[in-house]
């Protein structure tokens, strides 16, 4: 797939969930977040015993595969692996934070919010 372009792939694309457990187990009902034939997984359940480089390794590893076109991820889990968000600058995958039902979503804290006001040129 070319930086700034995308492009149709055969099957379409998928949703990639990382979250708290209540949040993927939510979206797996709902039919996002799947295991493949390989075995490869859509999804990540984060908790408090999770090491950050888990998180940060589940990050890279969605960004790089050409067949996940969103990204969910709780908020406060992007918070804790901010530096590795921020620095993620391809259109596809897109990046969503959602809150959790134990962490409200902040509009301040949002990395693609901030990069649209930025591009508006509203710093607010």
């Amino acid at each position: 797939m070319s930086k700034n372009k995308i492009v149709n792939r055969e099957g379409g694309y998928l949703v990639a969930v990382i979250g708290d457990e209540d949040t993927v187990t939510g979206f797996l009902m709902a039919g996002v977040g799947k295991k493949d034939a390989k075995q490869s997984n859509y999804f990540v359940v984060s908790s408090k015993e999770t090491p950050l480089q888990a998180i940060e390794e589940a990050f890279i590893g969605f960004t790089n595969r050409d067949d996940i076109a969103i990204i969910l991820i709780n908020q406060f889990i992007a918070n804790q692996i901010r530096h590795v968000v921020n620095n993620f600058q391809k259109p596809v995958p897109a990046i969503l934070e959602i809150p959790s039902k134990e962490h409200p979503y902040q509009p301040s804290k949002d990395s693609i919010l901030q990069r649209v006001r930025n591009m508006l040129g509203n710093t607010d």
